[in-house]
């Protein structure tokens, strides 16, 4: 007897609800645009690869935003491989995007700091093509209020975050607002960890100031606000991560919020990362959660998961005894040194 249609339909939609697929990090593939794109055109929005509609349209009516965004998607990939480099989940399938396996498909914490790290990184970015005067439409941002000090003035080109922000969550938060687009308790998690990148950006304002004066006497500082690094960002998201909170979809009332798991009395904390899934301990090699495992790593720290680690001794060899010849060049010799390294078992 074969299965119905409705058995298969079934199915998929159990797949659905279980991986809780979700559109909104897709965008990261626009890290693959090649530059021979001029991106000049409307019809060029429909050739970007990990849109959702509503993001074509955008792209259609804000083409001189796109080149910014792509910058955008290369740097949450390049950060995140950076910021997880000595982890045992160490972002790599960040570069499979748009099609991630089970570790971001899923709604697990590391999504949930991957989704934090995009929606910072693209206001991030927009906020700081505005300074440099890369976007047409936007400028410094504003000076602010208060009064700096004694000694101190306003000047110099602000980073203009407010602008970041606007475009940056239309862009980023457009397909979590579809209709289609996984579960409603999915959508909420993606939103708020969306969220939290965003306000982890806003407290990163900070002042920076340049000296004046003379002979460098730095009698008058003009002062600005300006952004800390993205890796800076970056860092305070991971702690975000380590300390993540796992959630599920209650019924409150008439409506269905998500709350903490184990101390479900209180609601969710607007500042703290939120995940509906635990993620494997990516000890073991894993290909479809995206976990290349431990073994062979060349760092202790979380990595060896209690199997212990292995010592050897390997020679380097390295420019020394290096001597500059007028003019104008440089004489080295080569010298070999013996230094002990670790892989874990």
């Amino acid at each position: 007897m074969k299965p119905s249609p409705r058995f298969f339909f079934a199915g998929f939609l159990s797949l659905i609800l279980q991986t809780g697929i979700c559109y909104g990090i897709k965008w990261i593939a626009l890290s693959k645009t090649p530059p021979a794109l001029a991106l000049n055109q409307t019809q060029h929005c429909k050739q970007l690869e990990g849109l959702v509609v509503s993001q074509v349209q955008l792209c259609r009516s804000n083409l001189e935003l796109m080149q910014t965004i792509i910058q955008a998607a290369r740097e949450v990939i390049k950060t995140c491989r950076k910021t997880f480099s000595d982890m045992r989940w160490n972002c790599s399938s960040i570069e499979l995007a748009p099609n991630y396996l089970l570790d971001l498909e899923r709604g697990t914490r590391e999504s949930a700091f991957v989704y934090a790290l995009s929606a910072a990184a693209i206001s991030h970015t927009i906020a700081r093509a505005c300074t440099t005067g890369d976007l047409p439409g936007c400028s410094c941002g504003p000076i602010p209020g208060e009064t700096p000090g004694p000694g101190y003035r306003w000047g110099g080109c602000a980073d203009n975050l407010n602008y970041g922000l606007i475009m940056g969550s239309k862009f980023s938060d457009a397909p979590m607002k579809m209709k289609k687009s996984g579960s409603q308790a999915n959508k909420l998690m993606h939103l708020h960890n969306s969220e939290v990148g965003r306000q982890v950006l806003k407290a990163s304002l900070e002042m920076k100031c340049k000296c004046h004066g003379v002979s460098g006497s730095c009698s008058i500082k003009t002062c600005w606000k300006g952004l800390q690094e993205l890796r800076d960002i970056a860092l305070d998201l991971k702690n975000k991560y380590l300390s993540a909170t796992k959630v599920v979809h209650r019924p409150m009332g008439t409506r269905k919020y998500l709350v903490p798991k184990d101390i479900d009395i209180r609601p969710v904390k607007e500042t703290e990362l939120i995940y509906l899934q635990s993620s494997p301990d990516f000890c073991m090699k894993n290909e479809k959660v995206g976990s290349h495992g431990t073994q062979d790593s060349d760092s202790c720290d979380l990595m060896c998961c209690g199997r212990g680690y292995n010592p050897y001794m390997d020679k380097v060899v390295e420019r020394c005894h290096c001597k500059y010849h007028w003019c104008c060049y440089v004489t080295c010799k080569k010298c070999e040194r013996t230094v002990e390294r670790y892989v874990c078992k």
